[in-house]
C-alpha cells in the first residue's frame, strides 16, 4: 500500500509564552492508502488536533502535512477547501444533519456545493443511501429516523464523494451497542470490500478493535510503547 498521508515532525501550539499550549509536539505519522487506522487518547492527548489538522480544519504551527504527496501547508485557504470538499470524507458523533431535510437531501448536501446537476445528484445520493442499507429511507427526515439509520445517512454522505479518506470522530458515541456493532461493520466493509482509507478517533477499546491499526496519543506525543492490534471483526454485518 502507497503512503496517502504524511506528517513530519508536526508541533500545534496554541497561545504564546507563559500560556502556550503544546497541543501537538513533533507528530510523526504515516498512514497508507487503504489502512483503517483508529487514534486513541484521554481528553487533551493531542488526538482531536491532529484529526483537524488530517481534515484541513486547522494548520500545524510546525512540521509537514502531505496528502497524497502534497505539501498542505503550502496551500491557500481555499485551496484546502478544495482538498477538504474533493478527497476528505467526514463522520461526526452527532451526525450533524439537518433536521428539517430527508435523508436523501441531506446526503445531496456536498454534491450541491461541487456545482453536480440535480438529476446527477439524486442519482450518486440514491446509490449512496442503497450503499448504506436505506433504500426506501429516502424522504424520511432525520427525526423519522433512529440514531443508527441517522448514521447511516451521515455515511452516506460522507461517501458520496467517492473521498480518498474517511475521518470518523467518535462515529458511535451515541449509540447502543446493537448499532454500534452495526455501524462499525458496515464502516468495516467500506475499508475491506472498496480499499477506503479510514482515521477513526474512538475512546472505546472494542471499536478500536476493527481497526487494523491503533495510535495513541499521550501529552501531544505518539506514544512509543502503545499496541498495535489486529482487527476483530466477528460481527456480521447487519442490516436494517
Amino acid at each position: 500500500m502507497t503512503s496517502l498521508i504524511q506528517l513530519n515532525a508536526v508541533t500545534r501550539i496554541y497561545g504564546r509564552g507563559a500560556a502556550a499550549v503544546h497541543a501537538l509536539d513533533g507528530i510523526d505519522l504515516h498512514i497508507a492508502r487503504g489502512e483503517f487506522v483508529a487514534v486513541m487518547g484521554h481528553s487533551g492527548s493531542g488526538k482531536s488536533t491532529c484529526m483537524n489538522i488530517l481534515g484541513c480544519l486547522d494548520t500545524p504551527s510546525g512540521g509537514h502535512y502531505f496528502f497524497d504527496g502534497v505539501d498542505v501547508g503550502g496551500l491557500s485557504r481555499d485551496q484546502r477547501a478544495m482538498l477538504r470538499r474533493h478527497y476528505i470524507g467526514f463522520i461526526f458523533q452527532g451526525f450533524n444533519l439537518l433536521h428539517r431535510t430527508s435523508a436523501l437531501e441531506n446526503v445531496e448536501l456536498p454534491l450541491i456545493y461541487r456545482g453536480m446537476p440535480i438529476q446527477k445528484r439524486r442519482e450518486e445520493a440514491r446509490a449512496a443511501l442503497s450503499l448504506v442499507g436505506l433504500t426506501g429511507w429516502e424522504h424520511h427526515t432525520p427525526s423519522e429516523l433512529s440514531g443508527g439509520q441517522q448514521q447511516r445517512v451521515a455515511i452516506a454522505r460522507a461517501i458520496v464523494t467517492h473521498p480518498a479518506v474517511l475521518l470518523a470522530d467518535e462515529p458511535t458515541g451515541n449509540l447502543d451497542t446493537a448499532r454500534s456493532r452495526e455501524i462499525m461493520d458496515l464502516i468495516t466493509r467500506f475499508n475491506r470490500e472498496h480499499g477506503l482509507t479510514i482515521i477513526m478517533v474512538t475512546h472505546e477499546a472494542d471499536m478500536a478493535a476493527y481497526a487494523t491499526r491503533q495510535v495513541h496519543f499521550l501529552d501531544g506525543k505518539i506514544h512509543p510503547t502503545a499496541p498495535l492490534e489486529p482487527a476483530k471483526r466477528a460481527h456480521p454485518v447487519v442490516k436494517g
